[in-house]
């Protein structure tokens, strides 16, 4: 005879497939993005699988995904960021200003604009780890002052194209296109990707990729553990500027120009990227390459929406619906380790 186990429960289809997204943080977002495509296929029609169509979607969330990336380290991390596009942008005019407008050498332009970038992530991790501020509120008063310090640096002056083209051009190589399988894809699309690979290697593969999920996932048994959170915090958001920064050469070669109003929303688009990808508002669980996935999947629905005749009311409507699908979705995975 068998001997009797009374700790043994059944586990039913649902909480093993609960289980299995808590496992696997990119297989909800990669499942959603498969399903939107042939969903696309039918309702708006050949159209949105054209070379033209594919590579215009992959260029649209070439700068949100890089601010993505950004954000997902934060939000790894169980911060958020509110300033990324404000960097981003701050960072772009450094170049373009001092490249342009003053005249200096490319080179010293372009490391001015990373400097920027990683001075004002450092910025944000000093009001968070040394005076104790929220993320939420320290980000949302550094994004006011970084815009404000982007309008009185650019004097509210746009850095035209030509003037880029004559004086630093190199400003804008990641604009520039290569044509594969019929598709116009920009070298600034290239770097997104290699971005994503590197920072997948490493969160997956490295001492710091292992610390950042640490102190998401529990700050004080990090502590214990041995692991400096507070320094860790500090380097996070540093890097995040500094990928902000590489989001702002890649955004002039993207419009062309240096523009100090560009991509205002830019914030609200890399936080929605992260969500949709899988990664938790609380810290601790996701996966890079989820963010990558979920800026793919916004950039398919508003195309194919577009496509389709549908109104840009209800495409808004659509990625704000799919923000809170996200976030109840991640809700309920939770549950398992509850």
């Amino acid at each position: 005879m068998h001997p009797v186990r009374f700790d043994h429960h059944p586990v039913g289809g649902i909480l093993r497939f609960q289980r299995f997204l808590h496992s696997k943080p990119t297989a909800a977002p990669l499942m959603v993005l498969l399903l939107s495509l042939i969903a696309f296929a039918f309702i708006a029609g050949e159209r949105f699988f054209t070379p033209f169509n594919i590579s215009l979607i992959i260029q649209q969330v070439t700068v949100i995904g890089i601010l993505g990336a950004a954000q997902t380290l934060i939000i790894l991390s169980a911060g958020i960021d509110l300033s990324v596009a404000a960097i981003m942008v701050l960072s772009s005019v450094v170049m373009g200003r001092i490249g342009v407008v003053y005249g200096l050498p490319i080179e010293i332009a372009l490391l001015a604009g990373f400097a920027a970038g990683s001075a004002c992530g450092f910025l944000n991790g000093l009001l968070i780890t040394r005076l104790r501020l929220p993320p939420f509120i320290a980000t949302l008063g550094t994004w006011s002052v970084f815009f404000a310090l982007n309008l009185w640096f650019s004097e509210a002056q746009t850095v035209r194209s030509a003037d880029i083209d004559r004086l630093a051009p190199v400003l804008k190589f990641f604009g520039e296109r290569v044509g594969i399988f019929g598709a116009q894809l920009t070298y600034g699309s290239f770097l997104m990707l290699g971005l994503f690979a590197l920072l997948w290697y490493v969160l997956n593969w490295t001492a710091w990729g292992r610390r950042v999920y640490a102190v998401g996932d529990d700050k004080e048994a990090a502590d214990l553990a041995g692991i400096r959170s507070d320094r860790m915090l500090l380097s996070i958001y540093t890097v995040a500027g500094l990928i902000c920064a590489l989001g702002g050469w890649v955004a002039i070669g993207r419009l062309g120009s240096v523009s100090p109003q560009s991509f205002y929303e830019g914030n609200l688009d890399a936080i929605t990227a992260v969500v949709i990808g899988g990664c938790s508002l609380f810290g601790g669980r996701g996966s890079i390459l989820g963010t990558l996935i979920g800026a793919l999947i916004v950039g398919v629905f508003r195309s194919g929406l577009k496509i389709a005749g549908v109104d840009v009311l209800w495409q808004e409507f659509t990625v704000g619906a799919l923000i809170i699908a996200a976030v109840a979705m991640d809700q309920w995975i939770r549950k398992v380790s509850a």
